[in-house]
């Protein structure tokens, strides 16, 4: 009986082990391999489109800038003779956020969008522009702001 039992048992066991071969071995390396390649093509997309936004945010900047400084004192200009055409400074903030407006940026981003200083050369301004990351959300906390400045001057010339 005994050795009717131990027979089986090696039977059973012989059995088994040709069932347990290498088949699916490499599935968990590809799923593995799949997952970071998906965590870094969602980091470059990510990246590159805040790269992205900040140049846009820097490009608004300088049209904003541009569009403020534009708003020049034509009374000031004809009274002096081909001297300085002064900018309508006090305008600054009101013609970045309607320029701002036009770009169709959030309420949010137009409000924080100003003249951070203004004379009657020279205009600078910050535009702010915000966005949602497409797959890093959560690595980044939610939506990402960024800055873009610049400054406009006026020549006459």
């Amino acid at each position: 009986m005994r050795s009717l039992v131990s027979s089986r048992a090696r039977a059973w066991s012989a059995d088994r082990t040709a069932h347990l071969d290498d088949r699916g071995s490499g599935a968990g390396a590809v799923i593995i391999f799949a997952l970071v390649f998906l965590a870094l093509s969602a980091f470059v997309i990510d990246g590159g489109m805040s790269i992205s936004k900040r140049e846009r945010a820097a490009d608004i900047a300088e049209q904003a800038a541009r569009y403020a400084a534009q708003d020049i004192d034509r009374e000031a200009l004809y009274d002096d003779t081909g001297g300085p055409a002064p900018i309508n400074y006090e305008n600054c903030d009101a013609r970045v956020k309607a320029f701002a407006a036009e770009m169709n940026l959030t309420g949010a981003d137009i409000a924080a969008t100003h003249c951070v200083a203004a004379d009657a050369a020279r205009v600078q301004v910050e535009v702010q522009l915000t966005y949602s990351p497409v797959f890093t959300g959560a690595f980044y906390g939610g939506a990402v702001v960024v800055h873009g400045r610049a400054v406009a001057e006026n020549e006459v010339g």
